[in-house]
């Protein structure tokens, strides 16, 4: 738990900010291109209605044209005077202003007279109607042209810029025409010209919507592909810095088993002496106390707890000062069947059994076979200790992928989750008997070898303890 949180707090340092200005620059994308595709609608509404406003002049000057050209001279010609309220006249206007205009997108057109009277209209309601051209009619009257859009629609319709209705307004003047000099006449009146641009106006909602939609795929896929890149990156720096703290972790726990090794062997040698001395001293006692008292034992104990300690002091050595490997030709089976030789009174007496299996045509490999007979005589009398009550030890050697394994499984309890990962510390033990270094005496003696051990829990009971060596020829 506390390496995590040490990798987290390791992770979030060098990546927090990578990780804010990505996400705040793809935030202020998708905002700059959200009000870019606005001003590009803005834009192309604008154009619409500029291209909207010079339609409608040129269908006004059109119209104009043909009013003047075959309603007002044929009209005065033949009745001297122009009267709409003549049936024929007005007919005859109607089928004017219709032809010119019958391919075109116009809903209505109003005629006013000089006193802002409509005197003509697709609506026949509004003729004779006073006072409905306001402002822009009187700009009209002065000769000016006026346009004004008119949206119909609720609220959100006309906030978001997609009314139900669009239409645009032109005021133009009429005018008697001249020859030679087009327009140019006093005005008649004034022609209103309502255009329903409706169509025009979803065309170009429709384009907004298709760019913000665009946008968002867009920001949508770029989002996924940059959580993908942050994931990768964070995997990547969670990995150095998991990397990077276990080689702290090994450098503080080198450095404190060199400390521990260096007082271990100075200590262990002072006590070799003087123990050399009681052990060889309580052998002559106990030739002495044979002739005296052939019943007395303490000899015998002082003899062998001067040995066991003796054993002892020699772990301490073996742990604190690893020696270098011998390297010779040397062959796996063969000693792994010393082992189980030198074993063999100690497993018959604990009820337990070796099943052993090596894969036909194992390479020969160069190794210190004394080293390797010490490691694996670690492991076998670890395994014997975890069955009190007898049972299997299972042994597998096999090759693969330039390598030797040396598997080795028990029947025994396995080992508590919550000490598994103190089994390498130095003087770590959970019997009542032991110094704690055999697992460490086995690790040092094969990663000499180039090697690496690994122990965990079987799915069903007992402990896997599995050796690799470099399958290597040469030393």
């Amino acid at each position: 738990m506390i390496m995590k949180n040490k990798i987290s707090v390791e992770k979030e340092k060098p990546f927090r900010l990578v990780k804010y200005f990505t996400f705040s620059s793809l935030l202020i994308i998708f905002i700059g291109s959200i009000v870019l595709s606005m001003l590009n609608s803005h834009w192309a509404r604008t154009k619409q209605n500029e291209d909207s406003e010079n339609y409608a002049r040129l269908l006004i000057e059109n119209l104009n044209h043909q009013i003047f050209l075959q309603f007002a001279i044929p009209v005065a010609l033949k009745y001297g005077k122009i009267q709409l309220r003549n049936q024929e006249q007005f007919e005859h206007l109607d089928h004017v202003v219709r032809s010119t205009l019958h391919s075109f997108h116009v809903e209505t057109v109003n005629i006013y007279d000089m006193d802002n009277i409509i005197s003509y209209s697709f609506d026949h309601d509004l003729i004779g109607k006073h006072d409905l051209g306001g402002v822009p009619y009187k700009n009209a009257v002065k000769g000016k042209f006026t346009t004004e859009l008119v949206q119909m629609g609720n609220f959100w319709e006309i906030l978001i810029g997609f009314p139900s209705e669009s239409k645009l307004v032109t005021f133009a003047p009429l005018r008697a025409e001249q020859p030679m000099a087009r327009l140019s006449g006093p005005v008649l009146g004034v022609i209103e010209i309502v255009q329903d641009i409706s169509e025009d106006t979803r065309k170009i909602f429709k384009f907004q919507m298709q760019i913000i939609i665009s946008c968002m795929v867009v920001m949508a896929i770029l989002f996924v592909v940059l959580i993908f890149v942050v994931k990768k990156g964070e995997a990547i720096i969670q990995k150095r810095a998991m990397e990077q703290l276990r080689l702290k972790e090994e450098l503080s726990h080198a450095r404190r088993l060199s400390s521990i090794g260096e007082m271990v062997a100075g200590v262990s040698h002072e006590i070799r002496n003087p123990l050399g001395i009681i052990r060889s001293s309580a052998g002559l006692l106990k030739k002495k106390m044979e002739k005296l008292d052939p019943t007395n034992t303490i000899p015998d104990i002082i003899v062998e707890e001067s040995e066991r300690l003796n054993n002892i002091i020699t772990d301490f050595l073996n742990y604190a000062r690893p020696r270098e490997p011998n390297f010779m030709p040397c062959r796996i089976e063969a000693v792994i069947d010393k082992n189980i030789n030198y074993l063999t009174t100690q497993l018959a007496e604990k009820g337990c059994r070796v099943e052993k299996q090596v894969d036909a045509a194992l390479p020969e490999i160069m190794a210190d076979s004394e080293m390797l007979y010490q490691a694996f005589l670690n492991v076998f009398i670890n395994a014997m200790q975890a069955m009190p009550e007898g049972g299997r030890i299972g042994v597998r050697v096999f090759s693969t992928n330039g390598s030797i394994y040396v598997r080795f499984e028990d029947e025994g309890e396995g080992i508590d989750s919550e000490i598994m990962d103190k089994i390498w510390d130095p003087f770590f033990t959970t019997k009542e008997k032991g110094t704690g270094l055999g697992l460490g005496i086995v690790k040092n003696l094969v990663e000499a070898h180039g090697g690496s051990l690994n122990i965990e829990n079987r799915s069903g009971a007992g402990a896997r303890v599995t050796i690799q060596l470099p399958a290597k020829l040469e030393a």
